[in-house]
Parts: structure tokens; sequence; C-alpha cells
């Protein structure tokens, strides 16, 4: 960590280990007190009864102070820790388009899911384990000398029984790491399925999908009820032997430290002081019986998000796509592109074009596989060829897809760019929405700057007359459009391509079964074939074309 967060993480952690010294000395201090005290109750010595009662309360009350302030700092550090992590993780993962490439490595699952939660429960698991075997070091520290003094044969006794009770739980709890990490994505898919439901709400009922997808999220909570189930047996065994091992360590101090008192060689209070040292020592070096599950939980967790940072690495390390690509502000340009399956393939050969901006509107029609490959290519989403692209850089070039993204916010924040947000005033953005015939929708949404969710608010149509308003507003160079006429009327989509060409943006539409003459005169027809060969030239002029691969 650096910078400002670094420097709050420091003292957290200074703030930390400075708890631990202390209650660890007051741990020691306490069990002194607490020797002395018995004594003099055993003794009937009222004025030691009042007086160390007296400083126990005192012993009591420190420690909770610091106990208290101790967990505070833990808590702080954990938030500061996630926060790190989890801005380290977002980075990584929206970067290079991983997100998108991500869905095809099989051995992901849920990747939003360890993002979230994983890394909560690492920051904070981490800490605590951390926590947990520091104190577990000073506490064997400072009660193996107390224990030591009582008796040795009691301070070997205590580390016999943890070590010998922390292999054979080690032994019998191993599964439950691979049981957690099932539970783990079993319970995600559960959920996946849950908000599936809620955001197709719509589609659901007018398609009666209801007998499916219920029997689809039976079969998943079956599943994680089984996974559970499995872990409640493991857990149960586990139990049988951690809490016999937790019963004994109340009667063995007093079983090799009462026959001392019989003899008259140790006081009564030291039996309480072996006890409260011996329980110290005990758990201080058998953290695996004491916390089996979280331990369990844990490296399920270390190994989901291990998993997922070695795929995002591996993405960030792949090889790039045999297409180059070279940024030009002034045109679209293919030079021997050749585009294929996933399987090898082809979906267009030798592709040599040059749109220059120009040009108003080019029709991409033919093969609907082939055009979403080419759609695709241009987003330096299609992974699958070779050849070069030329194209204007970032959002010079625009895509608006069949289904517009159009993300929760305000409708200012949908329809302009992060760094235009001061610069745009309302007037331009009411003015872009009353060209293209969306003036309405700001009525609709209740204002530009109400909190909604355009997705569900909003027909197919007015979200598709929404990014398009947004094209305006960023005035690239050419915006690449994916079957508007899906969403559109003809007049709708007409008017709507005669606007974008008034404001001087070039447009290709990528089409299926349009009439490549029909209404919206482009000045150039790309059609791509079934065989992987292209023509190019003006609507309805089968001679005017340039053709490869025939």
């Amino acid at each position: 960590m650096t910078s400002e967060v670094g420097g709050r993480a420091r003292l957290m952690a200074a703030a930390l280990f400075a708890g631990l010294l202390a209650i660890n000395g007051l741990n020691v201090v306490n069990s002194y007190v607490g020797r002395d005290f018995m004594t003099s109750i055993e003794a009937r010595e009222w004025s030691g009864f009042v007086r160390y009662g007296v400083l126990y309360m005192v012993v009591f009350a420190v420690s909770t102070a610091v106990a208290v302030l101790q967990r505070f700092a833990e808590e702080r550090l954990g938030l500061l820790w996630r926060k790190w992590l989890t801005n380290l993780m977002v980075h990584s993962y929206l970067a290079d388009h991983v997100y998108f490439r991500l869905g095809a490595d099989a051995g992901v699952s849920n990747p939003d899911q360890r993002i979230a939660e994983d890394i909560r429960s690492f920051s904070t698991t981490t800490l605590s384990f951390v926590l947990m075997l520091s104190n577990g070091a000073l506490t064997a520290l400072a009660f193996s000398g107390v224990l030591w003094s009582i008796s040795p044969t009691l301070f070997g006794v205590a580390i016999a029984y943890a070590a010998l009770g922390s292999l054979f739980t080690i032994w019998l709890a191993r599964p439950l790491v691979h049981l957690s990490s099932q539970q783990s994505d079993r319970e995600a898919d559960f959920r996946s399925d849950l908000i599936h439901v809620r955001e197709n709400a719509d589609l659901v009922a007018l398609l009666h999908r209801e007998e499916r997808l219920t029997t689809r999220l039976v079969r998943h909570l079956d599943a994680l009820v089984e996974n559970a189930k499995r872990m409640i047996a493991l857990n149960r065994r586990v139990g049988f032997f951690s809490t016999g091992y937790n019963y004994l360590i109340q009667i063995i101090p007093a079983l090799i430290v009462a026959p001392l008192y019989f003899r008259g060689e140790v006081e009564f209070g030291v039996i309480t002081q072996s006890a409260m040292a011996f329980s110290a020592l005990v758990g201080a070096i058998s953290i695996v019986i004491t916390q089996f599950q979280q331990i369990s939980s844990f490296a399920a967790v270390v190994g989901r998000l291990s998993s997922l940072s070695e795929a995002i690495d591996r993405i960030h390390g792949a090889p790039r796509s045999p297409i180059e690509f070279s940024d030009d502000d002034e045109r679209l340009a293919f030079r021997n592109l050749e585009l294929r399956t996933n399987d090898g393939r082809p979906l267009v050969r030798d592709l040599n074009l040059e749109i220059p901006a120009s040009t108003r509107l080019v029709l991409v029609v033919g093969n609907p596989l082939a055009r979403m490959a080419l759609y695709r290519t241009l987003a330096g989403l299609w992974a699958h060829g070779s050849g070069q692209v030329a194209r204007p850089k970032g959002e010079r070039l625009i895509f608006v897809t069949e289904r517009p993204y159009l993300p929760p916010g305000t409708l200012r924040e949908v329809l302009v760019r992060l760094w235009d947000q001061e610069s745009v005033s309302d007037e331009r953005i009411l003015a872009a929405l009353q060209a293209v015939g969306a003036r309405s929708v700001v009525d609709c949404i209740g204002g530009l700057d109400v909190e909604h969710s355009c997705g569900e608010q909003l027909s197919l149509g007015e979200q598709q007359l929404v990014a398009l308003a947004r094209v305006l507003l960023a005035a690239p160079r050419f915006a690449l459009l994916d079957r508007p006429s899906s969403a559109l009327t003809e007049p709708e989509r007409n008017h709507m391509l005669a606007v974008l060409a008034v404001h001087s943006i070039s447009v290709l539409v990528f089409e299926e079964g349009v009439d490549a003459g029909s209404g919206s005169s482009p000045t150039a027809v790309l059609t791509l074939h079934d065989d992987a060969t292209w023509t190019y030239g003006p609507p309805h002029d089968p001679h005017a074309l340039a053709e490869a691969g025939g």
C-alpha cells in the first residue's frame, strides 16, 4: 500500500501489534492476580481477598479497553486492505477486455463473487489469522515460563497434547477445503439464477418459462444442500474430537498439579493458575483444532482467488490476436483481413477495403456470423483471424449495439462522457434528444439528474434513440450500428441515419435481411457471402464491386 492508504495501514498495524503486547502482558498479570485471589479465599484472608479482588477488576477493565481498541484497529485495517485489493483486482479485471475474454476460461466461474465476496473474506480472515498466530506466539512465550515454573511435566504434556491434537484434526478435516470451495460456487450459481429471473421478469412472464426456471433453481438448490450436508457430516465427526479435546484441557492441569498441592509443595491458587496457563498455552499452539472450519473456508477462498488471479495474468500475458490494429482518424481500412470461426471455418477471405470518413453510409449485409465477426473485429473483440485493420482511436469510433448498453445512473451520465460532464449544457443534451425524436424520455425518466435504470424503464426502441443521442453528443468520426431495424421502425431508422449524416458522422449499418436500397439510400453496400467471399459497391449495381476470394 502506498500514499495515504499506506500511511493509515501502517498506523493501524502498529496499533494492533501494541495491543497484542498489552493484552498478553495483562493476561500474565491476570494469572498471578487470580492465583493470589484464590489463595486468599482458601486462607480465609479478608484483606487479601478485597485487595486482590479490586486489582482483579482493574486488570479486567484495562484488558477490556485494550481488546475493544484492538478490535477496532483490526476492522479498519481489514477494510483498508480489502479496498486496496479490490481496486487492484477491478482494474486488472476491466483492463484489456479481461472480463470479456475470461468467459472462455472454463477454469474460473463466478468471477464477480470472487471479487466482491472472496476478497472481503480473504482480507478480513487473513488479518485475523495473522493476528491469531502472532497472539498465539506471544501467548506461548508468555505462559511457557509460567507453566514451566509450576511443573516442567505439565509444560511437556501441554506441548505433546496440542501437537497430537493438531495432527489428528488436519487428517480428519482436510476434505473440508474442497467442500468449502464447492459450496461457494454452488451458492453463487443459485444466486445467479435468482438474479436472472429478476432481470428478465417480463420475458419470463410473457414466455411462461416459470416451470423450466423452477426446475433449474431446484436443481441448484439440491446441489448446494447436498454439498452442505457433506460438510455438516464432516463437521460432526471433527466436532466429536474437538469437543472432547477441549473438555480434557480443563481437567489435565488439576490431575498433574493437585498431587503437588496435597504434598504441600504449592499453594491452592497455583491449581487455578496452572489451569489458566495450560489452557492459554494449548490454545495458542493448537489453532488448527479451534479454527479448523475457518481455516478450511479460508483455504478455499485462497484457492478461488489464486485461480482468478492466474486466469487474469494468463489473459494479460496471452499473445495478442494475429489481427494487427493501427490508429487512423480519417478512415476504416482492411488489408488482407481473414476472419474465422473458433473451429477454423472461414468467414471472410482476403478483405481489402478502405472506407473514408467522407462516406456517409455503408450497409453491411449477408452472412450473419461473418457480419458479427466483422463488427466485433472493429471493436477488437474477435481473435480468430489475421490481417490488418486501421480505425479511429477511442471514442472517435462508437458502437451502438442491437440492445444498447445503458448503465444505471442519471440520464445525463448515460448521455454525456465522463470527461465532458461539465462542458455539455442541458440545452445541448435536450437538443440531441430532440434531434433523434427522444425528447419525451426526459419526462418519462423524471429529469436529467434522476437516478434510474433505462434498461428497465424504456422500450428497446427508446433505448436505441437514447444511444443515438449519445452518439450525437460525442461526435465521433464513425458510428457502427448493429441491426437498428430490429428496434426502430423504418421511418425512425431513416430519420436517425439522416440526422447522423447532417452531423457529419460516417455510419456503417450492420443489418440482416434488409433491402440495400430501401429508404436509407446507402452510398455503398458491403455484402459478406456464405462462402467467405465479399462484394462492395453502390447499391443494386452488381457489376460495380471489389471482390475477393470468389
